[in-house]
């Protein structure tokens, strides 16, 4: 029985740490923009005129 409560006392410090972890990735910016970079393929370049000589 000790070791289902050491086994429980270990998967909350995990998961507490993943928990922390997620919350310091989408403070620090990691989730801000994920739409524009997965169309930006899509998009045209600007083309540039080019001078014929």
């Amino acid at each position: 029985m000790k070791i289902i409560f050491l086994l429980i006392g270990i998967s909350l410090i995990v998961a507490i740490g993943f928990l922390l972890a997620f919350f310091w990735a989408v403070r620090s910016g990691q989730y801000d923009d994920d739409y524009t970079p997965s169309v930006r393929m899509l998009f045209d370049d600007k083309q540039t005129k080019k001078q014929n000589s």
